[in-house]
Order: structure tokens, then sequence, then C-alpha cells
């Protein structure tokens, strides 16, 4: 689908934003370069009239995306829990992306449950509410099961969310190659890498059996964690386009005054949100990565309830050893340690000094500890650190910016629970049992232990494999002399035009 046809999705999506006033907002918070503003403008100003109008109720950059369909809006809800790229004021602004949105008729919903159970809606359920959430992709409802009388959560598709967006995608695909060529800096961050990553994100929650797995999986992880609930999943009634969830009862973690008249101590939650990221992040590798307070709940017993599995974070073994490193490194001011981790792990390019790059670590982590407890930012932290290590050649990693901005969505959630909580206090116990279990002697022997079940398997086949590689050292492979290469690479071209030609005529006849 990608092709000059997009041209006609990217002058609509830049007039929408001239129409709504978002496009000096968007340009300003972003430091846009000269040739972006310019190709905006161009883009946007005389094409005004073609723009979606929006909500006028709405702020404006909210008001653009929200017209502008589903990818989009999914953008703005990561970029709301970006305040480090936007400024807090924008970041604040997209929060209403969440989970304000207009939901679809109920009518419609029931409609289809029919079509995925195969069958009337009260042969299954004895009651079925109006939407009680709404977002860009999908949409809950609660609803009893008939006979046994359990509530559960049904998560529904919008109706032809996945044509839009798809159309949606196509356009950012070229707005990611424009940026790429007006911008040469940008090309650092692989803007079409990034575009083809979140594609593939997102075409996993078009598919709610992929959701159900995860928080299948997300479950399993977690069930011996105390004070973190993860739903149930049914299986049997879970489909593509509908996923049914065990009812977690309890109050939106964005309700303070609730929760404050509820009883529950709110630095204690403020802890747990993050001690429980750190702790899936690196003890499993698989993390809830949207875990802002729409998606989290209390219980009435002050366990923390997690919903909505369609983002989830992964980071393979070696990774999360590297990054428990430099966030030890950080927390002792072991900078010298943390420059090591980053060139052992071939981050940062070996032609570097690490004594010069341990001291621009230092400049990172010095003004962050001298802040008082309640201004400390471990995702401010990282977002200094990946703006040193691109000064010294590190290439963006996919996978480690998920991790950045997850922290910094699970900060705020802390920090809206206790305005006073010491990220390093409670992250460094995570920290510590992590890297005791991970890098001490018991990994050591664990890691002996793995190489030596790879290697029997091995075993009868040992005495070939040596065989094999002692008789390649007596008669190793003689090159080719100088001599023959004319006459071999005219049998090669002769091949090649053999095949092209006998390709042709296939094609023809």
């Amino acid at each position: 689908m990608r092709g000059p046809h997009n041209i006609w999705r990217l002058v609509r999506t830049g007039a929408t934003f001239e129409r709504t006033g978002a496009m000096g907002a968007v340009l300003e918070a972003l430091d846009a370069p000269a040739p972006i503003r310019l190709a905006a403008r161009v883009l946007g100003w005389p094409f005004k009239w073609l723009g979606l109008k929006g909500d006028p109720n709405v702020p404006p950059v909210p008001r653009a995306l929200t017209a502008l369909g589903p990818a989009y809006i999914k953008f703005g809800q990561i970029l709301s829990t970006r305040p480090d790229v936007v400024g807090p004021d924008m970041a604040l602004e997209l929060q209403v992306l969440q989970d304000k949105l207009p939901p679809f008729p109920v009518a419609e919903a029931r409609r289809v449950v029919a079509e995925e159970l195969g069958g009337p809606l009260e042969e299954t359920f004895s009651a079925f509410s109006d939407p009680i959430a709404a977002a860009s992709i999908a949409q809950v409802h609660r609803a009893t099961l008939a006979g046994s009388g359990r509530d559960v959560a049904v998560k529904l598709l919008r109706p032809g969310i996945e044509r839009a967006f798809k159309k949606d995608v196509d356009a950012f695909h070229l707005i990611a190659t424009l940026v790429e060529t007006l911008s040469p800096s940008s090309r650092r961050l692989r803007p079409r890498d990034v575009i083809d990553h979140f594609e593939g994100v997102v075409m996993q929650e078009l598919d709610l059996r992929i959701e159900a797995s995860a928080a299948g999986e997300f479950a399993a992880n977690t069930a011996d964690d105390a004070c973190f609930v993860v739903p149930a999943v049914e299986w049997n009634m879970s489909t593509r386009r509908m996923m049914v969830l065990g009812w977690a009862e309890g109050l939106p973690l964005s309700d303070l005054a609730a929760i404050d008249a509820a009883g529950h101590n709110r630095a204690k939650l403020g802890a747990t949100v993050l001690q429980m990221f750190l702790r899936h992040a690196l003890r499993d590798g698989y993390f809830h990565a949207d875990m802002h307070q729409g998606n989290l709940k209390v219980a009435p017993n002050g366990d923390v309830v997690a919903l909505d599995f369609g983002i989830m974070g992964r980071i393979d073994e070696y990774t999360r050893r590297v990054y428990a490193e430099i966030l030890m490194g950080f927390i002792r001011k072991d900078y010298r340690r943390v420059a090591e981790v980053h060139f052992e792990a071939g981050y940062v390019p070996a032609d570097r000094d690490v004594g010069e790059f341990a001291q621009a670590l230092r400049s990172v982590g010095e003004p962050i500890f001298g802040m008082e407890a309640s201004k400390i930012s471990m995702g401010r932290l990282l977002a200094y650190l990946f703006e040193v290590t691109e000064r010294f050649g590190m290439e963006t990693r996919t996978e480690l910016i998920l991790l950045q901005r997850t922290m910094v969505v699970v900060e705020g959630v802390g920090r809206s629970l206790d305005p006073d909580l010491n990220i390093w206090a409670v992250a460094q116990p995570e920290v510590e049992t992590y890297i005791a279990n991970a890098i001490g002697p018991k990994a050591i022997a664990r890691d002996l232990f793995r190489t030596a079940s790879v290697l029997s398997r091995f075993g009868p086949r040992l005495p070939q494999l040596a065989e094999a590689a002692l008789i390649a050292q007596a008669h190793p492979v003689k090159p080719i002399p100088p001599s023959r290469w004319p006459e071999r690479l005219a049998i090669g071209f002769g091949g090649l035009a053999v095949g092209l030609g006998a390709a042709l005529i296939w094609a023809l006849f």
C-alpha cells in the first residue's frame, strides 16, 4: 500500500494540524529544525481548508490527533509518556487521549459479541453493560456470565479499525522517509525503523488473541508476586476481535480522593508500582509497557491490579544484566564501571576513550544525585544517559526506548501517589536482588551448567566433529590460483546470463 498515493494522507495531516492550531505547538515542543518547519508549513498552510475540523472543545494537539484516526491517537498516547521529548505541558495535554475517547454504540458491541460467539449474546451473558472504557483501538464492557453469575470484562476491537490503522501507518512511513531526507541528523534515530517497530506492536494489538496470550504469560510470571494481580483469561470466549478476562474490582490509581477515602497507603502503592515494574523487567525480561493510571487499579485489599496487555516489552537476558549493572553503577556512583559495561556490551565503539566516557557519565549522574529525593528521576537519568551515549556513537536500540518511556510512565504514577517518593531507595533492593541472582556465584554456576547441557546434546557427534576438524586442518582447501580467476568469472557471468534469459522467456510466454 505504500507509495505516492500517501501524499494525500500527508497533506491532510499537515492541513489538519494547521486548521486545529496544533502545528505551531508541535513544532515548538519538538524543537524541529528549519527544514522540517518549512516542510510542515508547506504541507499545512496552503491546504488548511482540506484539514479535519475535530472537536473545538478539545485542546489543539489532541483535537488534531483524534480527528486523524487511531494510529495518530496511539502515537499521541506514547508522546504523553515522554515529557522529556515534548515537554511537560504538551505531555499533560496529550493525556486526555489515554482513556477519554468516544465509545462506539452498545448495539454495535452486542452485534460483534454475537458474531464472535457464534450465537445470541444472551446464551453466554446474562448482563452486558454500556462501555466503561474506550480507547483508540478497543473498548471494554462489564458482563455477567450466564449460569455462574461471575462478572467479567469484555474487550472488543472497534469496527473497521484494522483498515483505518493500515492507512494511517502507510502515511507514517512516508513521513519518516521525509524526516530522514530533510533532516540528516535524525537518521541516527532511525525513524523508519521506529515506525516498523510501532507497526509491529500495534498490529499485535489488533489481534486480541495475542493480548490474551500476553495476559496469560504475564499472569504466570507474576503469580507469586505479593501485592500484584493479573486477571485470569477466559480462553473459551476469547477470539481475534474479543477478549474476556475475570473482572477486577478496585479503584483507578488516578482517583486519589477515593484512594484516600478507602484508607489505602499511597506511599506503599507508589513503591509497589515502581518495584513491580523493575522486578518484571529485570527478573522476567517481560514487562507491562503501558503502566499509566488508566491501566492500574488498587483492589479492596490494597493489591495493585494490572489491566490492558496490548503493549508488552521484552528484554533478552544479556541486556538485562548489562542495564542492571549500569543502574547499580549509577546508584553506587561508580562511573568507571558504568563506562566499562557500555564498552563490554559493544554499545559504544571500542575506539573511544573509556576515561572520557566515564567523565561524561559523571556529568550525567552527579547533578541528579545532588537533587532532593523527591526530584530524582530514573527516567531523566536514562534520557541524559542516551544523550551522552549518542555523542560517543551509540546507536538507538528500540527495546531500550520502550524501557525508558515505560520508566517515565511508572515514575509519573509513583510520584502522583507519593510526591516524596525516593526513586533510588525504592529501586535499589530490586536491582541488588537481580544482580545477586544474575551476576553472582550462583549465576556463574548456572551459566556453566547451561553450557554443559548444550554441549552434552552434541555428545554423540563430538568424535565426528573432531575428526572433521582434523581432516580440514590436514587438507586445507586450496584457493583458486589468481590466473584462473578470469576463467571462473566468465563462467559465473555466463551462467547468470543464461538464467536471466530463461527467466525472461518464461515471463513472456
